[in-house]
C-alpha cells in the first residue's frame, strides 16, 4: 500500500500524526510517531521535498519550527486511509481482540521507556 503511495512507513506515520494532531514541532513529532530526532529530520526532509508538509517558524517563538501538512499529503492520507485502516482490522482479526489489544498496550509501554 505505502509504496504504491510513494512513501514509507516512517513516512506514512509522521503524515497520520500530524492530521491527527495539527501542525506540530519536530520533538512532539517524533514522540507521537515513536521515531528518533536524527531520523525524523531526514524524514521530513524528503516529505518536505515531495511537497508532503511544510516548515515554518512558530510566531511564539521563532528558534522553533512548526511542521504541517500540505494540501497534497491530506490528497495522499485521504487516498490512502480507507486500505491503511483494512489492514489494522486485518491485524486485528488474526490476532483476535484480546491479543491486539494486548499488543497495543505493550508497545505503548515500550514507548514508554526511557532507555
Amino acid at each position: 500500500m505505502l509504496a504504491n503511495a510513494g512513501v514509507t512507513e516512517q513516512q506514512w506515520r509522521v503524515l497520520r500524526v500530524l492530521m491527527e494532531e495539527g501542525p506540530l514541532d519536530p520533538t512532539t513529532i517524533a514522540e507521537r510517531a515513536v521515531l528518533l530526532l536524527p531520523s525524523l529530520t531526514r524524514i521530513l526532509q524528503k516529505l518536505e521535498e515531495k511537497g508532503l508538509v511544510t516548515r515554518s517558524k512558530d510566531d511564539a517563538d521563532r528558534r522553533r519550527q512548526v511542521i504541517t501538512v500540505t494540501q497534497a499529503g491530506h490528497a495522499l492520507i485521504a487516498e490512502n486511509i480507507s486500505e491503511s485502516q483494512r489492514h489494522a482490522q486485518q491485524l486485528r482479526d488474526e490476532l483476535g481482540e484480546d491479543r491486539f489489544n494486548t499488543l497495543l498496550r505493550l508497545l505503548g509501554e515500550l514507548h514508554e521507556l526511557e532507555i
